[in-house]
This record gives structure tokens, C-alpha cells and sequence, in this order.
């Protein structure tokens, strides 16, 4: 009998738990769409083609009297991969929270399930980022100040481009060829970290455990993954909050600068309706990338001889502002 390791388990129990549930979050996760306030929006921006499929992507800038941190952060929708788009209310109302603080944020559709088989998902978002890149001047953001942000499904799909940076099999051929789809930083909220459950994404009969495994996060944990920090409730009922925590766990193990920050009783999709909570997890983002992107700066050690400890890559930049369960 095959031993079951630690991480098989938490995957196992993941995708046990998280299966019955996707069919039904496809239909209610987008949430209602919010009054986006004094945000300045460009819509409909075509950013790849795929076929008939044009790829389109929504910029949003913050009002006039923030001041700006060239900062982008792109976010891409969750539902199970069989609904939603980039218009979905928690990404609106993330956008509201995060805009006053200075950072431009851009949503993103991609194929669902049944526009495109794998890898088109992850070569849509790639798309995007070149295309985010190629346009840096033009939308006020740095090159290298690229964030990438996925909700459930979504969170799947972002933190894959964290951990495929330089990956060329998974690049695509859709718009600004040539371009970097790196990424500088990534958030996962309420993230995916396995294919297990997205079988839908391939032909009936092709979702092997090798395809699963190419596809799946998890696999390209390595101390080159890209900054990132992760939100979850700790009463998801979705995709269960130990796989978060296993990631983090993970990541923090390689010297990889990432935190978590936990939202107590919290459901999955919890920033479709608790406002109280989205403002922490801007916060939490926007402390983490303020130290990591924006004005890099590690934490002072504590006491005499600590020396920069646990403070990640390049002697502390990046150390997990917020903690977890914050």
C-alpha cells in the first residue's frame, strides 16, 4: 500500500472537500456588482485573441488626489472554471480598497473551461501580464511592479504564473510576443493549490495524474517561486484553509518572502459581503507589497546577534509583514 504523505493528504482532503462545492460556487461567485465610486476606469481593453475569442481586460486607476505606487496588480475572477468574469463583486470591491492606496489594478477575463481546454487558462493570464508590461508607461506602473491575484479558480491560475516564471511551454502565443510574463510578486485569495479538482479542464479521459500535476501549483514550489502572500478564511467550506497554510508553510521553509493573514470564521468568497474584512486584507497587501515592490526594506532583527533572521531572500527583503492569523 502506497504511503500517503502529508502533502498528499492535505491535497486529498482539499480536493474531497472542495469538489461537491465548485458546481455550485460557479453560479454564485461572481457576487452583485458594486457602485465602483470614484475609480477611473478604462474598459474592454483587448489584450490577446484566441480564435474567434477576444481576450478582454478592465484597467482601473486610482482617483486623482492618491498618490500613485506604480504598482499593478491583476486580478483574475474564481468559479470553478465554469463561470464568472472580471466583473465579479469581490474584485470590485478589492479594487475599491486597494485603489486608495495607491495601487492600479487591472481584472482580467480568460477562458472558462468550456471556451478552452488546458493550458489556455494559464496562457491567457500570461497574455495578460505581457500585455500589462508592454503597456507600463502608458497605465503609470513599473515594469517590475507586477502583481498577480486569483480568487479560488483564479487563485490557481495566479499562483502557477508565480511559480512558472521563465517557463516557456506554458507561455501561449497571444499578444506582445517577446514580452516577459513574470511576475513580481503574487496574492492567492482563497487559492486552488492543485489541479485535483479541475478535471474539466481537459478532454474526457485526459486528465491523467501527470496533466493534474503539470498544472498544479504545488509542483513548482521551489525557492525561485515569487513573493507571495495568501488570504483565507478560516472557515472556508470550499477549499479548506489547511492548504493555504501547507503553501505558506512551504514557501516560508525555501527562505521565499511570503505571509498569511487569516480571517477568523470567515467563509469562502467572504469579500463579496464583509467589508470589514476586505479592508484587512488590503491592508495586509498592500504592508507586504509596500516593503517588498514599492519601498523595499526588511524588518530590523530583535536584540543583539539576531542578524536579519527568517527575513527571505536577499538578507531579509520581503520578511512576512501581518503574520499569520492576523
Amino acid at each position: 500500500m502506497a504511503r500517503l504523505t502529508r502533502r498528499g493528504f492535505i491535497q486529498a482532503s482539499s480536493a474531497l472537500a472542495a469538489a461537491p462545492a465548485l458546481t455550485a460556487l460557479a453560479a454564485r461567485a461572481q457576487g452583485p456588482a458594486p457602485d465602483i465610486g470614484n475609480l477611473k476606469v478604462e474598459k474592454d481593453i483587448v489584450f490577446g485573441k484566441a480564435g474567434t475569442t477576444e481576450l478582454k481586460l478592465d484597467v482601473y486607476q486610482p482617483s486623482g488626489t492618491v498618490a500613485s505606487k506604480r504598482t499593478a496588480i491583476i486580478h483574475l475572477f474564481g468559479g470553478g472554471f465554469m463561470g464568472g468574469n472580471k466583473t465579479a463583486g469581490y474584485i470590485i470591491n478589492d479594487i475599491k480598497a486597494l485603489a486608495p492606496k495607491g495601487y492600479t489594478n487591472i481584472s482580467a477575463n480568460y477562458r472558462l473551461a468550456k471556451e478552452g481546454f488546458w493550458p489556455s487558462q494559464i496562457q491567457d493570464v500570461k497574455a495578460a501580464i505581457r500585455w500589462t508590461r508592454a503597456n507600463a508607461g502608458k497605465i503609470g506602473i513599473e515594469p517590475n511592479r507586477i502583481v498577480i491575484a486569483g480568487y479560488s479558480a483564479g487563485g490557481m491560475l495566479s499562483l502557477l504564473a508565480a511559480g512558472t516564471n521563465g517557463k516557456a511551454d506554458l507561455e501561449g502565443d497571444l499578444g506582445n510576443p517577446g514580452v516577459s510574463s513574470d511576475v513580481n510578486a503574487s496574492i492567492g485569495v482563497y487559492p486552488l493549490a492543485s489541479a485535483q479538482i479541475a478535471t474539466m479542464l481537459w478532454p474526457q479521459g485526459q486528465a491523467t495524474p501527470e496533466a493534474i500535476t503539470a498544472a498544479s501549483p504545488t509542483t513548482y514550489i521551489s525557492e525561485k517561486f515569487a513573493p507571495t502572500i495568501f488570504i483565507h478564511g478560516t472557515n472556508d467550506g470550499t477549499v479548506p484553509v489547511s492548504s493555504s497554510v501547507d503553501f505558506f508553510n512551504k514557501l516560508h521553509e525555501l527562505k521565499v518572502p511570503t505571509t498569511l493573514t487569516l480571517i477568523q470564521g470567515a467563509d469562502h468568497a467572504f469579500d463579496n459581503n464583509a467589508p470589514d474584512a476586505v479592508e484587512l486584507m488590503a491592508t495586509s497587501i498592500d504592508l507586504f507589497l509596500d516593503r517588498l515592490l514599492v519601498n523595499p526594506k526588511p524588518y530590523p532583527s530583535f536584540g543583539g546577534g539576531g542578524g536579519a533572521r527568517g527575513g527571505g531572500r536577499g538578507g531579509g527583503r520581503g520578511a512576512a509583514p501581518g503574520g499569520r492569523g492576523q
